[in-house]
């Protein structure tokens, strides 16, 4: 079963298809701008895309919105980790943490899912802790300072233990679940 997924983003497609195939699902990237909803909470970003990408395409699709919450910070990035990380990176962040103790952060993901007839939400989290310095490949966004709980090695290091305990694999995990029961 193919399924439409509205992004630009490679990594989160190819994130996105590891736990599909599990469930018989293989998302199909659509190149499909559409204008983001400012607001706190990725799970509002991810159904108003996903709502106006329905509108334009006339066909079932997701969209995934992530967000890295930062402790130290109150919350930054949050739903801005994208434009940060243009902006920034990984470098920026570990600026603007120096010198504090309050370290811990977590990882969220909304897939909002729209087929005309329901739109729904789906969300995971990861917790972890922002590292003093980069470790592993800069491949993908935040993965060289990212430690989750009760790991060794970053996301970046590790891309088989990103792939098991990632925020983005719980929100698909839960998508994919709930569409084939359906």
């Amino acid at each position: 079963m193919e399924l439409l997924f509205a992004t630009s983003n490679p990594h989160k497609l190819k994130e996105a298809n590891d736990v599909g195939r599990d469930y018989g699902i293989k998302f199909i990237q659509l190149k499909a701008p559409y204008p983001e909803l400012r607001d706190e909470d990725v799970g509002k970003v991810a159904e108003d895309g996903a709502r106006y990408v329905y509108d334009n395409v006339k066909k079932p699709v997701v969209v995934d919105d992530t967000g890295l919450y930062i402790d130290a910070l109150n919350g930054f990035p949050g739903p801005y980790s994208a434009y940060v990380f243009k902006k920034i990176g990984c470098e920026g962040i570990l600026r603007l943490m120096n010198g504090t103790e309050k370290r811990g952060v977590v990882f969220v993901s909304a897939v909002g899912f729209c087929d005309g007839k329901q739109l729904k939400v789906f969300r995971g989290e990861c917790k972890g802790t922002i590292i003093n310095e980069l470790r592993g490949p800069q491949i993908f966004g935040y993965d060289p300072i990212f430690l989750p709980e009760g790991e060794k090695k970053t996301f970046a290091e590790d891309e088989v233990m990103k792939d098991r305990v990632s925020h983005r694999r719980k929100s698909f995990e839960d998508f994919c679940k709930w569409f084939t029961d359906r």
